[in-house]
């Protein structure tokens, strides 16, 4: 046994431990907060593969995907074992996950390593083909990482958070070390020499079009097979650091291979792939980027319970897959689950007051006590009915797959 207390220390919105029993509760409250529906048979279950499947919108497609489409499948992620540190909260995650799968009867196989390796990729295929009858009818793609190394050259790519063309500076909301909010000015510089290029590589649609290939020559992809990459454009105020940046780059990037995967599968399988706008959320990803963590606490000021959380988001996108709703295509083919969040009045509201936003009147014009405690359940912390004073077991086993 490994039980000890785990407390919340942090270095600004980074935690040092995340709490399992915290994360657990999370799990399971996203869980219930998708709308059943009756279940076609498990041996008629669609297969679903979910690349990036422990954090934010990717936990939230598998939860989801399990809940109310019924998956089996392959969820994969990248997270730490507990060793001297607690583990990742992906992993505590990821552990509550399979075990609510289980319970509910779906045959979900959890595997932790480099989606960007072809070795990953290779057993991945080999549990599709001996497990799952050799046919994959679902991929959600979702990932979000600072470095990629090409499995064909070896070479590592970073990607990196500039504007393009000139710095950018901007308000963002920091909280000093007593937890008082403070407004101040960042200045970012512009994208130099290769940065475009290098996020490109990492966060474009260089890998989903790595995986789609890999699967399709092993001839797994099941007739009528969709994919499906999570993205975001997010608001005019915060566009120069990420729509009309390094990462705005990488986003288009990954649209277009969206239509060139769409065009390839409909040829091959009457297969589909298309890119998903999601709305904004606090996640680990969200919060390295200035300017974000101001707007998203404005955005909930103005919007309050109107903001539209992940699982809800991704239940809508699992009804649009399945054909249960008919899928929401803009002009350019992305399905928008984000329309809630950018309609001209919750913007101009908004933006009305980014503009007017002080030390001194932040607290009344942004919730920030949700945007708290959105932060800190990142890490399975301020989570209602847990007890942060007693002992919790921190050395929980990767699942393993049923036999």
């Amino acid at each position: 046994m490994t039980e000890r207390i785990v407390s919340s220390r942090s270095r600004g919105f980074l935690f040092l431990d995340s709490h399992p029993a915290g994360c657990t509760r999370l799990v399971d409250d996203m869980w219930q907060a998708v709308p059943e529906r009756v279940q076609d048979s498990a041996d008629e279950a669609p297969v679903a593969l979910v690349i990036g499947s422990s954090a934010g919108y990717g936990l939230a497609a598998t939860i989801a995907g399990l809940a109310r489409a019924g998956i089996r499948g392959i969820g994969v992620s990248f997270e730490k074992a507990p060793a001297r540190r607690t583990g990742t909260a992906g992993w505590y995650r990821t552990a509550a996950t399979a075990e609510l799968a289980a319970k509910a009867g779906r045959d979900f196989v959890f595997l932790n390593g480099d989606a960007f390796s072809d070795a990953l990729k290779d057993e991945v295929a080999d549990l599709l083909d001996k497990r799952f009858g050799g046919r994959l009818d679902y991929l959600v793609y979702s990932v979000a990482a600072p470095r990629r190394t090409d499995p064909e050259t070896g070479v590592t790519y970073a990607s990196v958070l500039k504007p393009i063309g000139e710095a950018y500076r901007t308000k963002t909301l920091v909280f000093d070390g007593e937890g008082v909010p403070e407004i101040t000015t960042v200045e970012t510089g512009p994208a130099e020499g290769d940065d475009i290029q290098q996020t490109v590589a990492v966060m474009g649609g260089r890998d989903w079009a790595r995986w789609i290939g890999h699967l399709a020559g092993r001839d797994l992809l099941a007739q009528g097979f969709k994919t499906v990459a999570l993205s975001y454009i997010g608001s005019p105020l915060t566009a120069a650091i990420y729509r009309q940046g390094t990462i705005g780059a990488a986003k288009a990037h990954l649209e277009q291979t969206a239509r060139d995967l769409n065009d390839r599968l409909a040829k091959e399988v009457d297969g589909r792939a298309l890119t998903s706008v999601n709305g904004a959320a606090v996640t680990q990803s969200s919060t390295a980027i200035p300017g974000i963590a101001l707007y998203v606490g404005l955005l909930r000021g103005v919007l309050d319970d109107a903001m539209v959380p992940p699982i809800d988001q991704l239940t809508q996108l699992w009804d649009q897959l399945t054909g249960i709703t008919p899928l929401d295509i803009d002009d350019e083919g992305r399905v928008r689950l984000d329309t809630w969040e950018l309609t001209p009045a919750v913007q101009e509201a908004v933006a009305e007051r980014w503009q007017t936003a002080t030390t001194e009147n932040i607290p009344a014009l942004a919730d920030l006590d949700w945007f708290t405690v959105q932060v800190r359940q990142l890490y399975g912390f301020a989570v209602p009915g847990i007890d942060y004073a007693a002992p919790v077991e921190t050395d929980v086993p990767w699942p393993r797959p049923t036999t």
